[in-house]
């Protein structure tokens, strides 16, 4: 398929024919340059890039979906909101939806070079919970990695919590990371608990997985760095649930303050 092509699926909600990895030859490097053609596209129709999203940085859900390794996609003005407006979210135009609580970070200024984790930490300004929902556009989630990454890194809408400032939940990168390594979050489809989730299971924290994903992002041909105000949100601390309309989810993460939940409709 051509990023048009590609653009089209994702704007009307509908499966792939097939998958783009059963092109012989079609690799990550590949996927990622269709998935910056796909960006170049929604910039010219006037979408704005608000950030980043991380994907599969949960080693515990590799072998569920046979991707072995993280990757990444792009965050929109229109797949980002926050929950003081998302009480409701529609799932309207989404593939397959399913839901991930995450913790996400907001950035006052792009990180230097080489950044460090000392580094990355003083360029962030706030971080939140959130709830990234997910969508692929290949029947039953049956994929390859290339595939998730032309498929917009699976990224559909992403919803911000409550957002806190870096410095009041931590003093330094190595406090944030031991924080967050521990920290756990337990997930629920309205009363009931699905599942309970630990940050160390994100790269071994959040933190860690914005350093992988930095690294990445500057070693990909095209790709544009982070800026100040970019948003990026850090990977699922559990498996990706299923979504219908008429459901409440909500996630309470072993942090103050960091608890939030949201309603779906058509």
């Amino acid at each position: 398929m051509t990023p048009q092509e590609l653009l089209a699926h994702g704007d009307n909600g509908q499966c792939w024919p097939q998958a783009l990895s059963a092109k012989q030859g079609y690799d990550v490097h590949a996927a990622y340059q269709d998935a910056l053609a796909v960006r170049a596209l929604r910039i010219a129709r006037g979408e704005k890039p608000r950030g980043y999203k991380i994907g599969f940085t949960n080693r515990t859900i590799w072998p569920r979906y046979n991707v072995f390794g993280p990757i990444w996609g792009a965050v929109w003005d229109t797949t980002l909101t926050s929950s003081s407006s998302a009480h409701e979210c529609s799932l309207f135009g989404l593939c397959q939806p399913r839901i991930e609580p995450e913790i996400v970070f907001g950035f006052k200024h792009t990180p230097k070079p080489d950044a460090t984790l000392d580094d990355i930490y003083h360029s962030l300004e706030w971080m939140a919970p959130g709830f990234e929902v997910v969508q692929s556009h290949l029947p039953d989630w049956k994929f390859e990695v290339a595939d998730t990454i032309a498929d917009g890194g699976l990224h559909g809408k992403l919803i911000l919590g409550e957002q806190t400032a870096v410095s009041a939940v931590a003093s330094s990168a190595q406090d944030l990371h031991a924080l967050l390594a521990k920290a756990s979050v337990a997930l629920y489809r309205a009363q009931t608990q699905v599942e309970v989730g630990v940050g160390g299971h994100v790269l071994d924290s959040p933190l860690h997985a914005l350093e992988h994903f930095l690294k990445e992002l500057r070693d990909c041909p095209g790709s544009t760095d982070i800026q100040a105000g970019d948003v990026v949100t850090t990977g699922t601390w559990t498996d990706a649930y299923p979504i219908e309309s008429g459901q409440t989810w909500r996630a309470s993460f072993s942090l103050p303050r960091f608890s939030m939940s949201v309603n779906f409709e058509d």
